[in-house]
């Protein structure tokens, strides 16, 4: 098979792998694997469902080992960032936000599968059943376990685009200006602040949660940042936010902020080195 045949489902992969993953560099691993071994195979009769269940297979096995790292991983652990220049609708968009990414790690990892798939990529039953090497009843089942588990917690977003870019500027000069009471007035009373250092840089060690408390970690946190820093708006994980900078450019923080019922109601700050290498380049859905 050529690079013509596998560059049209090349998205569509490395939408499933990063969903499964939560890792830029994971997902973009497990979708160059997934090519060589269709680069190698012939007389495919249905590509996309070939590749699709190589791809999700190979992100089972990566997703275990993975919890098994991350059970010694320094202070909480969020998906490295991934970055958009248009909107993705519906469940694809969804989907990829932090808050939600972080309710599929609760899943098992075939939950999680067969609910992307199913839920996401509208792919049928049988075929699901067929990449978990199931039987459709079973797939049915981890199906709604999954739909369950993530209506509990399912997050809330605004959909207004120009109400979030409002209270994220908002945001940002209230953190500027050291004006605690106004950023604590953005805030939902419940709001949590999640930052990942992953014992490489300066971050909470656990979360940060109510009005208050975030809105004083906010305001010294931004405060103590490198000087010459700076602040560029980007979307992230399909929720407003800010990559900052160095002075010479290089990536030193990138922050998604979710907004809800017009307040910041939760922040995802990422400030771990090694989940900004990709960073500057923005992914198709």
């Amino acid at each position: 098979m050529t690079p013509d045949d596998f560059s049209p489902h090349r998205p569509r992969l490395l939408g499933i792998a990063y969903r499964m993953l939560g890792s830029v560099a994971s997902a973009e691993d497990v979708v160059q694997e997934t090519w060589l071994r269709f680069s190698q195979t012939d007389d495919i009769d249905n590509p996309q469902a070939w590749l699709n269940t190589v791809c999700t297979r190979l992100c089972l096995d990566e997703v275990r080992s993975a919890r098994a790292r991350r059970e010694q991983y320094v202070g909480p652990w969020l998906p490295e960032p991934w970055l958009t220049d248009e909107p993705a609708t519906g469940m694809l968009g969804e989907s990829l936000t932090m808050a939600f990414l972080l309710l599929l790690e609760r899943l098992s990892p075939k939950e999680r599968a067969a609910w992307l798939l199913r839920e996401v990529f509208d792919d049928d039953y049988a075929h699901v059943a067929s990449v978990l090497e199931t039987s459709e009843a079973a797939c049915r089942q981890l199906v709604r376990r999954a739909r369950t588990a993530l209506a509990a917690e399912r997050p809330r977003f605004d959909a207004d685009a120009d109400q979030q870019a409002s209270l994220v500027a908002a945001f940002g000069a209230a953190c500027a200006s050291g004006d605690t009471a106004t950023l604590e007035g953005l805030l939902a009373d419940d709001a949590v602040w999640l930052g990942d250092g992953g014992g490489v840089r300066a971050a909470a060690r656990r979360p940060v949660v109510g009005a208050n408390a975030v809105a004083r970690l906010a305001i010294g946190l931004f405060g103590k940042l490198p000087p010459g820093c700076t602040f560029e708006p980007a979307r992230v994980n399909e929720c407003p936010g800010v990559i900052l900078r160095l002075a010479d450019g290089a990536p030193y923080a990138v922050c998604a902020i979710h907004v809800a019922d017009g307040r910041v109601q939760a922040i995802h700050n990422v400030v771990n080195p090694h989940k900004l290498g990709h960073v500057g380049r923005a992914h198709d859905n």
